[in-house]
């Protein structure tokens, strides 16, 4: 014992307390085992009450067995401290990893060890005690009820983490495949997709938009990081996708700003959750035309720049003309060459400033004043253009059934001679 006090008395902590400990001090800890796990169970039933299911046989089965797992694991170290822990480890960690499953934190688990561990030291104390073993072997049991205790609650922890990983990566896989069953076309049938929304816990909406995002060099195709969520994200057509629900709320997409700050992207049209196939198609064009700098200005509020400089959002029913036209861009062409030829036999030049005004008159219904206001010029050169234009066509160019079509048209003769900016 003299020596036990001479290791015991000294200022450093070992990493191996047990090892401290005289080896035959486990001999009369041995008898002892049935009682102290008995003590130790109760213990936790009595403090937990999260622990205490008197109609669940199995889970107290599981208790006793970690307890006996335990304290003879503890009792056996003491004897040989080169035991292996591989067993008891895996006990644990079966016992953390079960805790995450059932979706508990390890608060109740950590405190459960706490309790055990307590109960085991003073139930160990109070014999040594009685069998008059010296002070100092007291002090050294509690050093080795400390370090256990944390090696077993490592061994929990870890076991917990695995779990939650493991959930992770599963609940990632099951959002991954309600992200393809929303994108499908044709539509996947609907009691399918309701089964996979439930499975990946997502709450499927009335209503949601498509998100489409440009990638970024060197990102792997990688969407942003740290997204909230209520987000469905993965890839469609080598581009980060997002899945939005209920874009019609009060704020929209922009209670994205801050998350998709610095991406560049276009949002498709608000449509029923087993039309999202359509959201992401517009969603695509639009970005398209982005990307080729084809889009026209959006009209406000949506005041977007230079998307593809700055980095924004631009939303697909919010550029419907160009949309439109380039779905239908070879007919356009046609029909740009058959009714607004006049134009074309004036010259880029001439052509380009009366195509300009006539677009902005027939935008401002024929005010000479507004139109003259967004051309910068004279309202006195509108309205001689104006006059021009009459004369050069066959047909009425203020005929309200023909409105639609050259607002359509003339954007594109713009394009084509290269006067976007007369």
């Amino acid at each position: 014992m003299t020596e036990l006090h001479a290791r015991s008395s000294g200022d450093d902590l070992s990493a191996q307390p047990w090892r401290d400990v005289p080896r035959e001090e486990a001999q009369w800890m041995r008898p002892h085992l049935p009682a102290l796990v008995d003590a130790m169970v109760e213990g936790v039933l009595r403090h937990i009450p999260e622990y205490a299911r008197p109609d669940d046989p199995v889970y107290i089965d599981v208790m006793r067995v970690a307890a006996e797992q335990g304290m003879g694991h503890f009792v056996q170290m003491i004897a040989d401290p080169d035991a292996s822990w591989q067993e008891v480890h895996q006990v644990f960690f079966d016992i953390g990893y079960g805790e995450a499953v059932e979706g508990r934190s390890l608060e109740h688990l950590q405190n459960a060890l706490r309790i055990a561990s307590r109960t085991a030291w003073r139930y160990l104390s109070r014999e040594a005690d009685r069998l008059k073993k010296p002070r100092e072997l007291a002090i050294s049991l509690a050093e080795v009820n400390f370090a256990y205790l944390d090696l077993l609650a490592s061994a929990a922890a870890q076991g917990y983490a695995r779990a939650r990983e493991k959930a992770a990566g599963e609940r990632e896989q099951r959002r991954g495949r309600l992200l393809s069953l929303l994108l499908s076309e044709p539509a996947a049938p609907q009691d399918i997709v309701a089964e996979q929304s439930n499975l990946a816990g997502w709450r499927l909406p009335e209503r949601l938009a498509v998100i489409v995002l440009s990638p970024r060099p060197g990102s792997g195709g990688e969407g942003p990081a740290g997204l909230p969520p209520f987000l469905l994200s993965g890839l469609d057509k080598g581009r980060p996708c997002l899945v939005m629900p209920d874009p019609d709320r009060p704020g929209g997409a922009d209670r994205l700003t801050a998350t998709l700050r610095g991406w560049t992207g276009a949002v498709g049209p608000s449509v029923p959750a087993d039309q999202a196939g359509v959201s992401l198609h517009w969603a695509h064009r639009t970005l398209d035309l982005m990307v080729a700098g084809r889009l026209g200005q959006a009209p406000a509020p949506a005041a977007n720049g230079d998307a593809r400089r700055t980095g924004a959002l631009v939303h697909a029913d919010r550029h419907m003309p160009d949309l439109l036209l380039q779905e239908g861009w070879t007919l356009a062409e046609a029909a740009v060459r058959r009714r607004l030829a006049p134009l074309t036999a004036l010259g880029r030049q001439r052509g380009g400033r009366l195509a300009a005004t006539m677009l902005e008159c027939l935008r401002h219904g024929f005010n000479a004043t507004d139109a003259a206001e967004a051309l910068s010029v004279h309202p006195q050169t509108v309205r001689y253009r104006l006059a021009r234009l009459h004369e050069l066509f066959d047909y009425d160019i203020e005929d309200p059934a023909l409105r639609l079509e050259l607002m359509l048209l003339l954007p594109v003769w713009i394009r084509d001679t290269g006067q976007e900016d007369a």
